[in-house]
């Protein structure tokens, strides 16, 4: 059974930084896409960042140069680290994976519960 967890969202003012991490569980693809996926309230979801198994990452335009995706596969965590965070950036954060992703997450496979990120003005 694959599980995802997210861990590390709350509560920042414009500027500031967080580090997601997503802990995956019995998720053993050889070949995979996992990713970071936002919905904020009133928004259809958007992908944030992707990380692929041959280490390739996607980034959506507007976290470029913001925020950075890894993995370390010792422990099996997904990681987002976010700087300089926006206003805008406020979310529901979900970490998803699969065989692959998709821009928006529509062919993720395995989705986490989220971690909510709050960027105050």
């Amino acid at each position: 059974q694959v599980k995802l967890v997210e861990s590390g969202g709350g509560s920042v003012q414009a500027g500031g930084s967080l580090r997601l991490s997503c802990a995956a569980s019995g998720f053993t693809y050889s070949r995979y896409c996992m990713g970071w996926f936002r919905q904020a309230p009133g928004k259809e979801r958007e992908g944030v960042a992707r990380f692929y198994s041959s280490n390739t990452t996607m980034y959506a335009e507007s976290v470029k140069g913001r925020f950075t995706v890894s993995k370390d596969s010792a422990k099996n965590t997904l990681y987002l680290q976010m700087g300089r965070l926006e206003p805008e950036d406020t979310a529901m954060y979900y970490c998803a994976a699969g065989a692959s992703c998709g821009p928006n997450g529509g062919r993720a496979e395995y989705w986490g519960q989220g971690t909510q990120v709050t960027v105050s003005s």
